[in-house]
């Protein structure tokens, strides 16, 4: 669709490379990462990437109309033409595959709901719902996400102990434990404490190692920390992080996440 454009227009001066890092890179990140990773998983599989045009192509489309209006480029009549209707087709419509003598057009999803990303340099935004479908079309037709991760409804609607134990993949196992909390969890399953120490570099706090449940079908340990600093609400949260089996102690564990061992870590004054 801005393939032309791009041709003719790309250049690495140091404006292009001001209006990438303001609008490319934070569009992209936000359209092709998030929302179109969760449409895509509502739809049969392809094997060609993405074969259609529509909001994920957003980031182009600002960062030419950026360029052109900074008057940083002067554009060829067809190339503003392009332009023009690339943006009205963007903010009207879905995603849609044009054809020779026909053009399928898509509705836009009702429901949208989004979360800034952590340390975020430009604004970039991810998907995330915690009580619903984080993207929703007219059909029914949804997908979960939290914090940016696709999950299946029962992680948000209903996560419970058996149903994690049943979940082989990390990452929907580690949302569906945050959902109900890291502290029931290991509660409520059961799990068996190795060892626990006062966490040197995070004063008040404690580390904590506990055994992984066999149904999960792989040989690692729990180690249960609380961030080292805030989250956007004040508190500070508590979570874990899997660690190799081999450690049988919790100075060690938190040493081994950072690369370093456990005589090193007892010496951190603070973490974060």
């Amino acid at each position: 669709m801005n393939a032309a454009i791009e041709r003719r227009y790309w250049s690495h001066d140091r404006a292009h490379d001001l209006v990438r890092q303001a609008i490319w890179d934070p569009l992209r990140t936000s359209l092709i990462d998030g929302v179109a990773t969760a449409v895509k998983s509502l739809l049969p599989p392809v094997t060609m990437g993405v074969p259609w045009y529509g909001q994920q192509e957003a980031h182009r489309v600002a960062f030419f109309d950026v360029y052109r209006s900074s008057g940083c480029v002067s554009m060829w009549t067809q190339d503003h033409e392009l332009l023009d209707a690339s943006a009205a087709l963007i903010v009207s419509t879905g995603w849609w595959w044009a054809f020779d003598d026909v053009c399928i057009m898509s509705e836009r999803p009702t429901v949208l709901h989004t979360e800034p990303m952590p340390g975020s340099p430009q604004g970039e935004r991810r998907l995330h719902r915690d009580d619903g479908p984080a993207l929703e079309f007219a059909d029914g037709s949804a997908a979960f996400v939290l914090g940016g991760a696709i999950v299946p409804e029962w992680v948000v609607r209903d996560p419970s102990v058996d149903r994690i134990a049943a979940e082989r993949n990390v990452e929907v196992r580690r949302c569906a434990i945050e959902r109900i909390g890291w502290d029931t969890y290991i509660e409520a399953s059961g799990l068996d404490l190795i060892d626990a120490t006062d966490d040197p570099g995070n004063a008040g706090c404690s580390l904590e190692l506990y055994t992984t449940p066999d149904a999960w079908g792989r040989r690692s340990r729990i180690l249960l920390v609380t961030n080292g600093s805030e989250e956007r609400d004040g508190r500070r949260r508590r979570y874990g992080l899997y660690v190799p089996y081999w450690l049988s102690t919790a100075m060690n564990a938190a040493g081994w996440t950072y690369g370093i061992d456990g005589d090193d870590y007892a010496r951190l004054l603070r973490r974060t």
